[in-house]
């Protein structure tokens, strides 16, 4: 496959312009904790602290904010499980374009009220009878609407590379950076973002088991796919990496690995208890590998994506149980 420079350092430095100002400065924790248990020096970029709760604002309004005039008259449409849905929405709550968002109607309720409460317009649909990409594109055809895809889109991606970009302003030298992995967007932006400024990082990307296409898609060369995964982990219960992104983690990722549903539980419990945050099950994933001892490397400056918190905390841990006693 050819390289890919579809995103590049340039245009995260110029999405990091944007969002300034916009976008808050996530802080970056540390826990003495974690360091021993790891035997490294864990620094936590905390993105359950950016605007709705999650990364993706960052990737939303770096791409609405680039839209001509006419685009944003006529309004934008994505779809979303949650976390795009309600960064989408308030990115254009913001800059005053009209929003839609096709969500599944078992996303978590939080996120539902949340986005539209951020003003958007929200249709929801049957994950088992609907395509969600066949439903958006037809309504964007009708309704003569932009589509922001939740990840497969050059701005997007590089508003999402900030996150690293940031994290590397603050604390320096890393030799590794975990980061959670559904369709591939912050693992891109943040990979080209690394690799620009810290060409020895290695870069990981971390899945759950049952949602592992982006993990098969690594090592086979070839785009896997998964259908409806039921992961406790619903920001990652994408089909596949995309277009754009599928090429940016073959240039640019050097590992991905898997953690089950347990190794998510235990770890969204434990930085609850010992970091005293609010995490989601997708904003863990990264963490995981590491804490479970999926990924080691001791003595070693490691990074850790926390992508979100946007947690209904009932539905979580109904969930959680029955995870747990598999």
């Amino acid at each position: 496959m050819l390289l890919s420079d579809s995103v590049t350092i340039t245009d995260v430095e110029a999405a990091q312009k944007r969002l300034l100002g916009i976008a808050h400065q996530t802080p970056v924790i540390t826990s003495g904790t974690v360091n021993e248990l790891t035997q490294s020096q864990v620094f936590f970029k905390c993105e359950n602290f950016q605007r709705t709760g999650a990364f993706k604002f960052r990737g939303a309004y770096n791409a609405l904010v680039q839209l001509s005039v006419e685009q944003k008259i006529k309004g934008v449409i994505t779809y979303s499980s949650g976390n795009h849905a309600q960064a989408i929405a308030l990115a254009g709550k913001l800059l005053n374009i009209p929003t839609i968002v096709v969500m599944p109607d078992d996303a978590p309720a939080v996120k539902q009220t949340a986005t539209r409460g951020y003003g958007a317009e929200v249709i929801l649909y049957n994950r088992d009878t609907t395509n969600r990409e066949e439903l958006t594109k037809n309504l964007a055809a009708e309704r003569q609407l932009t589509l922001i895809p939740p990840y497969d889109h050059p701005h997007v991606i590089a508003g999402q590379g900030t996150t690293a970009l940031e994290l590397i302003q603050e604390v320096g030298q890393l030799d590794l950076l975990l980061v959670c992995c559904g369709g591939g967007g912050l693992i891109s932006g943040c990979a080209v973002a690394t690799k620009a400024l810290l060409p020895n990082c290695k870069i990981i990307g971390v899945e759950p088991k049952l949602a592992d296409d982006a993990t098969r898609s690594f090592y086979t060369k070839t785009l896997q796919t998964v259908h409806n995964s039921n992961t406790i982990a619903d920001g990652v219960r994408t089909p596949s990496l995309g277009k754009i992104t599928f090429p940016l983690v073959l240039q640019y990722v050097d590992d991905m690995v898997t953690v089950s549903e347990a190794a998510i539980i235990r770890t969204m419990f434990f930085i609850w208890e010992r970091l005293k945050i609010v995490v989601e099950p997708t904003g863990v994933i990264a963490a995981a590998a590491l804490l479970e001892g999926v990924v080691k490397a001791p003595a070693a400056r490691i990074g850790v994506i926390i992508s979100g918190g946007n947690v209904d905390l009932a539905q979580v841990i109904k969930e959680a149980g029955g995870n747990l006693r598999k």
